[in-house]
């Protein structure tokens, strides 16, 4: 799931990064360190302090713009750890994420037996401290040591590791009501060969977490590899599809003239015709596909530098492959780009007629064994493996003789395919194509529609 981000707080933590940040720079740095951190320029006439004039461009940033500033900052700027967490824990519940109650929390640590991280001590301190606030900047004077958090770590767990359980580390971490992205991004790592580079160790602790997991429908699962070892993600298999797309066939003109070049791998080529048929073929993660993941592919696919001249050729592209006798689907592409031309880059991308099914036989060819809705109106790839079919239903897709009398074979076949795609885990959701037929009204169907399936915040 994933929750409306607390815009105001979020504000709120990017300005108490900014009155550190102005002691670091001069005056003359602030225009470079703004356009690093995706804030506007900074005017002459903001103020005579660089915390004025920094707090000025924040007041000039929209709300939609503040995750991104966000995002810069953490991946720039050194903070202190109470600072980090602040910031990471708001952007990081506006995401897609698992949620993990915090029984489930407490009866893994209680079986989980530390013996293979401490085998690599620093990987697991390195760890801890990308995550936890180990207190290496607030001294607890009273503690029986006197040091930090790390200290009592280094001693209590990896120097004499019979003294701690390891749900007393969880305990003091905080890590057992952390909020739920921090707590899955904690097992994903315990689960990752920066930390663990020893696969029968990864797997041990991989089938640990998914004992506890599996009664909430979650799992760690090997996804890709880094450096020969498998990357584990935490994923809710029931939320979407078991499996990642490998290739994505949209905006055709025409049936793809497809065949494999190595069926083992799944590699695939359009044989003939290939100008009017997109392939997209870089790996989907698990954040879904979003428009800037597409449009990244398009400039490395057709050479172009210019981001304006990319966005506009690629979103015409894609235009040109709608059927002109549909207005509603002209109409639904349009308002999709439309109500988010401000966030563009950040929601996932509508990809127009795209393939979900494939046979080289025609229909007819096939009989009674073909597939049915070979081709759909549209596809969004969300997080967590979520795939979302949109159709516009015309009245062919219920009637015969050019639309004057019923036909329940053809209705029949509609709603038998739409099971079976969602027996394979899409979501499908058709719209009646009067609904979107005048642009007016499509807008106020599609709006609040798009809202609630992407979990956009209210404008």
């Amino acid at each position: 799931m994933a929750e409306q981000m607390d815009l105001p707080r979020l504000r709120s933590l990017i300005e108490g990064v900014l009155v550190t940040l102005y002691q670091r720079y001069r005056h003359q740095d602030l225009p470079e360190l703004c356009e690093r951190l995706s804030l506007p320029p900074p005017a002459p006439n903001d103020g005579p302090t660089k915390h004025e004039r920094l707090t000025a461009s924040l007041r000039d940033c929209p709300d939609n713009h503040l995750a991104q500033i966000a995002e810069a900052i953490l991946d720039s700027e050194p903070l202190v750890a109470p600072q980090r967490n602040a910031l990471q824990d708001v952007v990081w519940l506006g995401r897609h994420h698992v949620e993990i109650p915090g029984r489930t929390r407490r009866e893994l640590a209680k079986e989980f037996d530390l013996t293979d991280h401490l085998t690599y001590p620093d990987r697991f301190l390195a760890l801890l401290g990308q995550l936890w606030d180990l207190g290496e900047d607030e001294f607890n004077v009273w503690g029986p040591h006197r040091g930090t958090l790390r200290d009592d770590i280094q001693r209590h767990v990896i120097r004499f590791p019979d003294d701690w359980s390891t749900e007393y580390l969880f305990e003091q971490l905080g890590a057992l009501e952390a909020p739920h992205p921090r707590f899955g991004r904690f097992l994903e790592g315990l689960a990752s060969p920066a930390v663990l580079p020893d696969e029968q160790a990864q797997r041990r602790f991989a089938e640990l977490a998914n004992h506890h997991l599996q009664p909430i429908g979650a799992q760690l699962r090997p996804e890709g590899e880094a450096d020969g070892y498998p990357l584990f993600h935490l994923v809710q298999p029931r939320r979407g599809t078991a499996r990642r797309p490998r290739n994505l066939i949209f905006a055709t003109l025409g049936k793809p003239d497809i065949r494999f070049t190595s069926a083992l791998d799944n590699d695939i080529e359009v044989a003939e015709r290939a100008d009017q048929v997109l392939v997209y073929d870089h790996a989907v993660g698990k954040f879904g596909l979003c428009w800037r993941d597409l449009l990244s592919w398009w400039q490395e696919n057709r050479s172009i530098t210019d981001p304006a001249e990319a966005n506009r050729s690629l979103y015409e592209r894609m235009q040109a492959s709608l059927p002109r006798e549909s207005p509603g689907q002209n109409n639904l592409f349009w308002l999709y780009h439309n109500i988010h031309k401000d966030n563009l880059s950040d929601v996932p991308a509508l990809l127009p007629e795209i393939w979900v099914h494939w046979d080289p036989k025609t229909v007819r060819e096939r009989g009674a064994r073909a597939l049915q809705n070979l081709r759909m109106d549209f596809l969004l790839l969300l997080p967590g493996n979520r795939r979302v079919v949109l159709e516009v239903d015309g009245i062919q897709h219920c009637t015969r003789d050019g639309g004057t009398a019923p036909d329940s074979a053809k209705y029949a076949a509609t709603m038998a395919g739409d099971r079976d795609l969602k027996l394979q885990g899409y979501e499908a959701f058709r719209f009646g194509h009067d609904e979107l037929r005048r642009r007016e009204r499509a807008r106020t169907v599609l709006t609040p529609f798009f809202r609630t399936l992407l979990k956009l915040p209210h404008p």
